[in-house]
């Protein structure tokens, strides 16, 4: 008898919002001596003992076929849930229940998949196959659970309140809480940073090996103040915070404060000033002023994903970051910045190509972070002039 594997799965009740719940039962392939009409008697064992099932459910049935591509039935039901069961001719059956949610709607989608799984398991007595569950996913809910890595793949926080989601002229601006993580900050989509992200911090700083004592700073962008605030801690001689979004300190000064302290409450105290300011002009006028500082923390944005930097305005934007930052860094100074998520590997040496594009000639290092929030590795970067021979 086959292995059967069921992933745990939470109450239904409860949770607003369309549901999809998926049943995934892979059945053998066809070995090279098993003739078609096995196949096709195979998907119609699955169909008819299943149809039962959604029968007493009071399902309204509906079945397509296709001569080498299998079934496809739908079961809709009278309160609006429906389900669709695909079963391919060579050893995949699928079946995704969806429903509108509410306490009973929720029972029944569980009963259903229940009876289901057990079904399959009958009708597989001799085969190899299994059955994996999933998680049900809920769409258009009065809460967005489901935030992709930078990488692609979809994750579902544990998100249990909105604390706070308005637009700025730049962005929008969302602060959500987490049981996990705390308050997490996402802009436009990207998860920026949580309560819980003490580690991004320290490692856009160095990661605890650098000496901030006496020094001239400066951060562009970092408007949740955990850069700001940590660095503060360290005795600087003045720090300069560039953020041209007044919005997002706005927000975080009142709901990210585990990770700010109370460094966003005024913008200037005895050892830093944030500048509400675009950081492209602030930059052009520091190097023509010839200002110069001993680290300058870029916060604004990762890595681009794109492949394409020539293509790609946010490429640009990073070179002429880079190109900036080096202008007013001094000679034995430093340059910290975010990258991408390690498995963005063509990205991350497309950003290692630009740095030897620079007007002058720089080396770098990296290091690779476990974030909480991210639930993936990140990679940050150091990058120092080369010495004058």
């Amino acid at each position: 008898m086959g292995g059967w594997k069921r992933l745990p799965r939470g109450p239904v009740g409860g949770r607003e919002g369309a549901q999809c719940a998926l049943l995934f039962c892979p059945v053998p392939r066809r070995v090279a001596d098993q003739p078609d009409t096995q196949v096709k008697a195979d998907g119609e064992t699955i169909l008819k003992g299943l149809q039962s099932i959604f029968q007493e459910q009071g399902m309204t049935e509906s079945v397509h076929t296709w001569q080498d591509h299998g079934y496809l039935a739908t079961y809709i039901n009278k309160n609006g849930s429906f389900a669709n069961l695909r079963i391919y001719p060579h050893g995949l059956v699928l079946l995704d229940l969806q429903s509108y949610d509410g306490d009973s709607q929720g029972q029944e989608v569980d009963s259903l998949l229940n009876k289901v799984e057990e079904r399959m398991k009958e009708l597989s007595q001799d085969s190899t196959g299994r059955v994996k569950r999933l998680p049900p996913i809920v769409r258009g809910g009065a809460i967005d659970r489901y935030w992709p890595t930078a990488d692609g793949r979809l994750v579902e926080y544990d998100i249990d309140e909105v604390v706070y989601d308005e637009d700025s002229p730049y962005q929008n601006i969302k602060i959500l809480h987490s049981k996990q993580f705390g308050n997490i900050l996402i802009l436009s989509g990207d998860v920026n940073l949580a309560e819980s992200d003490l580690a991004y911090t320290q490692a856009i700083m160095g990661s605890g090996k650098e000496d901030y004592s006496g020094k001239d700073v400066l951060i562009l962008g970092g408007g949740d103040g955990g850069i700001l605030c940590e660095i503060v801690k360290l005795k600087p001689k003045m720090v300069t915070m560039v953020e041209i979004d007044q919005m997002v300190i706005d927000g975080c000064k009142k709901y990210m404060r585990k990770t700010c302290g109370d460094v966003l409450d005024n913008l200037k105290g005895d050892c830093y000033q944030v500048l509400i300011e675009d950081c492209i002009p602030v930059l052009k006028r520091y190097a023509k002023e010839g200002r110069e500082f001993d680290y300058v923390i870029n916060d604004l944005t990762a890595v681009p994903i794109s492949t394409s930097p020539e293509e790609d305005s946010t490429w640009e934007f990073l070179r002429l970051i880079l190109d900036l930052s080096m202008k007013v860094l001094k000679q034995d100074g430093k340059y910290f910045t975010q990258g991408n998520c390690v498995n963005l590997t063509e990205a991350l040496s497309l950003y290692e190509e630009q740095l030897g594009r620079l007007y002058c000639p720089v080396e770098f290092s990296k290091e690779i972070v476990c974030v909480p929030s991210y639930l993936e590795l990140w990679v940050f970067y150091t990058v120092w002039k080369k010495a004058k021979p």
